[in-house]
């Protein structure tokens, strides 16, 4: 099996070991990085600090002793434990694309990664769109912590060649080196749960291969992976980005909320977390193959193939049954919450939209918002059982 090495990857790749004291050295001297060094390490001396980090050798070194020991810190202040699933499923030795839903811009490969220490499967590679790297300190950090760049909002010309690029450095990653990694299904994050994989994901997948579509896709072991968040700290300014949406047609994100997003993903209350992976799916690549012979159709099943595995394996808390019973106008699940957890879940949802500051507010557009955040992922899960 050939792969593309045509392409220089430095731009984009993560850093190696080899360069870690460099980038380290330069984001000491970056006062925006520096300030936060006390966040990372609470009560440590922040000379002792950057001592530290200026003794470390590896980028596993730096993420275990660094990113892992901050991650344990988040974890136990702001969730009810992060528990990964299906690990059976995945061979140490192999490398696969590890593709999910995607709940929080930073944590869902973060937690993803740091739960994957002392389990003997290897850490992924992240994928990580440009457009979250405001400083050019925040993107030689995420590139020690092992994150590759995705490219975006280029002119088409230049899409199409960082597309390309980005596809052979995927295909070299993970069948080459055998080296897993992370990416979401769409771009962005789906703020109403109605997840989905885009079509023109896959088929950036597939411009790097060499063979029939089928094969191409069968060489990255695409792993379905389901994440379920129990409580999204972002759910309000998801519902708040809905209405100015809905009022101008126009309206963008700006840096600042992007910075915002990230820090009430980080630090805001997250309750159970879960992450289920079912393994390669080329088994049933292999049967698309063998019942559909259009290009465009195989693109199109093996989407709905990953959407199947990720909507089948959510965890399905008692919030995501409130939320469906509300949405809906019934009790389908009535018995199978309590009164104390509808009447919590009604609580946080009332909480969550006090924190919503609009001069047009309406609360319930909001509020129906934010319920299809919590009963999307039910509604989806039901919809593939019933396919099964």
């Amino acid at each position: 099996m050939e792969t593309n090495m045509d392409f220089d990857f430095d731009a984009i790749r993560p850093y190696r070991d080899n360069e870690l004291h460099e980038q380290i050295q330069f984001l000491l001297n970056e006062p925006n990085f520096a300030t936060l060094l006390p966040s990372f390490f609470p009560g440590w001396d922040v000379e002792e600090l950057k001592q530290f980090l200026l003794s470390l050798k590896t980028i596993a070194e730096f993420q275990e002793k660094i990113i892992h020991t901050y991650l344990n810190h988040i974890t136990a202040q702001t969730t009810d434990g992060v528990i990964l699933n299906g690990l059976e499923n995945l061979n140490p030795q192999k490398g696969y694309v590890v593709i999910s839903n995607h709940r929080d811009i930073i944590l869902d490969s973060a937690f993803l990664n740091s739960n994957l220490v002392g389990t003997g499967i290897p850490m992924t590679e992240i994928a990580i769109g440009d457009n979250l790297l405001i400083y050019d300190w925040i993107r030689r950090l995420v590139r020690i912590n092992r994150s590759f760049i995705v490219e975006r909002n280029l002119p088409i010309r230049q899409q199409l060649e960082s597309s390309m690029r980005l596809s052979a450095y995927i295909r070299d990653t993970v069948a080459r080196r055998n080296q897993s990694v992370w990416i979401a299904q769409r771009e962005g994050r789906a703020k109403d749960s109605n997840d989905r994989t885009q079509v023109a994901l896959l088929k950036m997948f597939n411009m790097s291969g060499n063979d029939s579509l089928i094969e191409n896709f069968k060489q990255l072991n695409l792993c379905p992976t389901a994440i379920s968040y129990e409580y999204d700290p972002c759910d309000y300014l998801k519902a708040k980005e809905f209405q100015q949406k809905r009022d101008d047609a126009a309206y963008k994100k700006s840096q600042a909320d992007d910075l915002l997003n990230m820090k009430t993903g980080v630090m805001g209350r997250k309750g159970r977390v879960r992450f289920y992976f079912v393994g390669n799916i080329n088994e049933e690549i292999d049967r698309i193959a063998s019942a559909i012979s259009v290009k465009n159709e195989q693109l199109t099943a093996i989407a709905e193939l990953i959407d199947k595995h990720i909507h089948l394996n959510y965890t399905i808390y008692p919030n995501n049954k409130v939320a469906y019973d509300e949405l809906l106008g019934v009790d389908r699940f009535a018995s199978e919450y309590s009164a104390d957890e509808r009447k919590a879940f009604d609580q946080y949802i009332q909480g969550q939209l006090q924190k919503i500051d609009l001069p047009n507010k309406d609360e319930e557009f909001l509020r129906t918002k934010m319920l299809e955040m919590y009963a999307n992922p039910l509604i989806n899960h039901l919809k593939a059982q019933e396919k099964e």
